[in-house]
């Protein structure tokens, strides 16, 4: 029979680490004590990647968010808006054609869109957590305390 294990995770913690965008750290999770770290990728720090490795059960590397997953956040806000200069603006920053621009940079000239964008990517990166967390068997305390509501 299994065992269940209660272990206190920070949700800012984690969001940070989905977040970070770091292609020189690698984030893991440790299932049993909730602790979060990352270990770079230019460390010659073998025994901790042999830790990692001989421990797949207990240490879960969390995702990073990439080039790929700010583009398609980018592109479905970018299909949202009706201002017909900033939607080539951003189309045009997405196809690399100039004039051309961070995303940020841009959206500092709208504020209001610049506002809904960040909502926007809030939602996507924490339906993304929520996602992993599900597709790995982590719950946080919202969804045991909705499931026992449902009792």
């Amino acid at each position: 029979m299994a065992t269940t294990h209660n272990v206190e995770i920070s949700w800012e913690d984690l969001l940070g680490a989905f977040t970070s965008g770091q292609i020189d750290k690698a984030y893991y999770l440790d299932k049993l004590t909730g602790e979060i770290f990352f270990v770079s990728s230019t460390s010659d720090n073998n025994e901790v990647r042999q830790q990692l490795q001989n421990n797949v059960e207990r240490f879960l590397e969390i995702p990073p968010f990439d080039y790929r997953s700010e583009r398609q956040i980018v592109a479905e806000f970018t299909a949202q808006i009706s201002d017909t200069e900033l939607k080539d603006l951003l189309n045009n920053s997405l196809a690399g054609r100039k004039p051309f621009g961070k995303t940020e940079d841009i959206l500092s000239f709208y504020p209001h869109e610049e506002e809904r964008f960040a909502l926007l990517k809030d939602q996507f990166l924490s339906n993304r957590l929520k996602n992993w967390m599900e597709e790995n068997n982590l719950f946080t305390a919202d969804a045991v305390l909705q499931g026992m509501k449902h009792l």
